[in-house]
This record gives C-alpha cells, structure tokens and sequence, in this order.
C-alpha cells in the first residue's frame, strides 16, 4: 500500500502508520510523498486497507500499488494497463476515473496518457466480460491514480474516495481553513498524546471553526478519524461488510472519557458557534472547551500549564483563500483582529504584543506556532526551540516552538 502526504510530515505518517498496523518497522518506508507499506497477503491487506481508513489521521489517501513499469510512450501505458487484473477489483456495472500525477515526464499531454489508461481499462472489461464499465468523472465507484515520473509508471487504487481530511463533521468553515490532516500533524510533532504522555492542557487561543482542538479532542477521547464518513473500498470486490461492521464496533468500543483537558477561544464568536457545531458532530462536544475572546486578553484556561498549538490566521494562509482574503474588511468578517493587520500586513504588532501577554501570563507553556513567515521568531522577540518543515498545501511553512517563560524583572 501507498498513504501519500504532505511534503516532510513523511515521518509523523509512518510513525502513524506502524502504529495503527502493528508490522514490524522495516515494513514500512518512508519515501518522498508518502509513506509504503509491505502487506503479507490478500486477505491482510483487505483488513489493513479497512483499519487504515479509520484510524489514520495524517495520511492524504490509502492506496493500493498495484504495479510499476518502464514506459516511453502512450501506448507502453496501454499495454501496462491492460496486463492488471482489473476484473479482481470492480466490475462493468461500476463506474470508475483515471487521475493522472507526473514529474519530469516525457509525455506530452497527461490528457491523453488518462484516456489510453481507461481504454486500456474498458477494452480488458470487454474482452473478459463483454460489458465495459462507465467513466464518472465526478462521482465515480473507482478511482485509479497513474503517476509518472521519468522512466516508469506506477498504477494504484484508491480505496477512500474523499480524501482522509474529510472526516465528515466539518459543515461550519471560515475563510482558509487548516486541513484535519496537518493539525493531526501538528499535535503530533508538538509531542501531544495523553495516552503515551503526560495529559497535559491544550490550548488553541485562534481556533477559528475548531479544526486543531477537534482533533485534539478525538484523540483524548480515542475517537477514530473516519468514525464518520464512508469510504471508497465499500464499493471494491472482495469487500466484507460484517468484518467492516466488527472493525467499526471495536473502534467504538474504544473510545473513552478525555484523557486531558481541550480549550479553544477566538475572537470571533461566530466562529466560536461554528467551532461548536463542528465538535458536536464530531462527537467531541463535551470533551473541547470553547470560549469567545481575544488571544492577546485571554489567561491561561488551566492552571496547569499545558501545551498550545495554532495557526495564526495572518499574510499569505489568508491571501491564499482567494479574493476576499485579500480584502482586510472580509478578514475582519471572519474574526480576525485588526492588530493583526497592522501596516505591512505582517502582523508585527499583533505578535509582539502576543509574546508580552505569554511572558506575563504563561510561563512554563509550550508554544507550537504554523506560519509561512520565517521571521515569525524575530517579531515575537523569542528564541525558538525547534523548527519543523511542514506544508499547508502549496505553502511552505514551519512549525515553531517556543519555550515560554516569565517576564525577567529588572535587578535592583
């Protein structure tokens, strides 16, 4: 199997990984984009295809590799194609699509390497079968991934349909919001997990609509991330729906009071209402604590100090949302304080007086912070403690942690 990701969270995914399986570590490698997992057999890699599904909270997809092979033209894809034994998989009644990745490939329209993909498809249908299923683009059964890079072809299936982000509670969003999958990332490279840990707080002081405390909230709770949705091997042969049934009950069965406290505020109490909504049918609501109010007025939520993680909503997270998040009365609709917008749009301001109220009011929290701006350090006026790569789509960031401690008062 193949669980693509994002760029350089490829190791939190095969720690993940390993986990959830329980394969020995060499059965599992780490590759760019992903992460690749040895399976014994069938009827194994059917089980782990299900548990996957459920329970990964950082992998994008759960694919399966069928198979690789040196290709020089279009037709080298046809022939390709044309030796999987599609008719193990699905059949002509279901409907399926060709997506098409490449890099550094010789072809010239990807187009045309999807269509002779699903020729190749129908015409092994039509000969074994005398039927050929139909193309959906939009909402097909199957989905089958070619990727090419300069010399070989590799061919999968996908097994679960929306991306795994989509874990079937988010209907309440702002502007920009952070994929469940990178704030599962987050949390995990902040070293947050009160069933390995010490359960200390979280705290998200912009959660916006609740994406990094939901998750967190699940995971103090034992919820599996796909609890919610469906997924694309349901529709695959060979599916079992009594052991799906079994493997859902027992993730059920699992989940349990939280194991430490969750907390959330934000400045905008509409997005606060929309964090809630989320978290109720997330089934977390009574495991998240969210409160209206301004990151720079809010106190600590415990007196124990705990663990914060956040996305500040600033620069280009929020361009990147299109126009309106260019536009600085739409980031105020959304919530988003204005001294985060102060002249330049780097939110210098804001962030100075950020760390001024964490050096008043938060010693001995760990701060972990997301941002696109490599600065963010020097206007914070910290010392950062570790910088981790990450992508939030197509932007590059890091994840940086501060140690946070009290104001030094001046000697006599």
């Amino acid at each position: 199997m193949f669980l693509p990701c994002a760029a350089q969270t490829e190791p939190f995914v095969a720690s993940e990984t390993q986990r959830i399986t329980g394969v020995p570590q060499q059965a599992v490698l780490s590759q760019r984009g992903g992460v690749r997992l040895q399976v014994s057999d069938m009827d194994a890699l059917l089980v782990q295809i299900m548990w996957l599904n459920l329970h990964s909270r950082m992998a994008q997809r759960v694919l399966v590799a069928l198979a690789e092979r040196p290709y020089r033209s279009e037709d080298d894809l046809y022939a390709f194609a044309s030796d999987i034994a599609w008719q193990q998989w699905f059949t002509p009644r279901q409907t399926f699509k060709v997506e098409v990745t490449a890099s550094h490939s010789p072809l010239k329209s990807l187009n045309f390497a999807a269509l002779r993909v699903k020729d190749a498809i129908a015409d092994r249908f039509r000969a074994l079968q005398g039927s050929r299923p139909s193309v959906d683009t939009a909402r097909p059964h199957v989905r089958i991934y070619l990727h090419l890079d300069a010399e070989v072809a590799y061919l999968s299936l996908d097994t679960s349909g929306e991306p795994l982000f989509k874990r079937g509670w988010r209907e309440d969003k702002g502007d920009a919001p952070l994929k469940e999958t990178l704030a599962a990332t987050m949390i995990a490279a902040a070293g947050w997990n009160p069933a390995e840990g010490a359960p200390v707080p979280l705290y998200d002081p912009c959660c916006g609509s609740g994406t990094i405390v939901i998750e967190a909230a699940q995971i103090a709770c034992g919820v599996a991330a796909g609890a919610r949705r469906r997924f694309a091997f349901e529709h695959l042969l060979g599916f079992d729906a009594m052991r799906w049934r079994q493997l859902r009950e027992e993730a059920s069965a699992g989940e349990h009071a939280p194991l430490a406290p969750v907390f959330g505020s934000d400045v905008a109490h509409r997005m606060v209402d929309f964090a809630r909504r989320n978290a109720e049918r997330a089934g977390v609501a009574h495991a998240v604590q969210l409160r209206g109010g301004d990151a720079l007025q809010r106190m600590p939520p415990s007196s124990t100090p705990g663990v914060i993680v956040m996305n500040p909503p600033y620069g280009s997270r929020i361009e990147a949302a299109g126009q309106a998040g260019r536009n600085l009365q739409a980031r105020r609709s959304v919530g988003f304080s204005s001294r985060e917008f102060s002249e330049g749009g780097d939110g210098a301001e804001f962030f100075a007086e950020l760390a001024a109220h964490w050096k008043s009011h938060y010693a001995g929290w760990t701060a972990w912070l997301l941002t696109p701006d490599m600065k963010l350090p020097g206007k914070l006026r910290l010392k950062e403690s570790r910088r981790v790569p990450m992508w939030n789509g197509p932007i590059d960031c890091r994840l940086f942690r501060f140690d946070l401690q009290a104001r030094r008062t001046p000697g006599p």
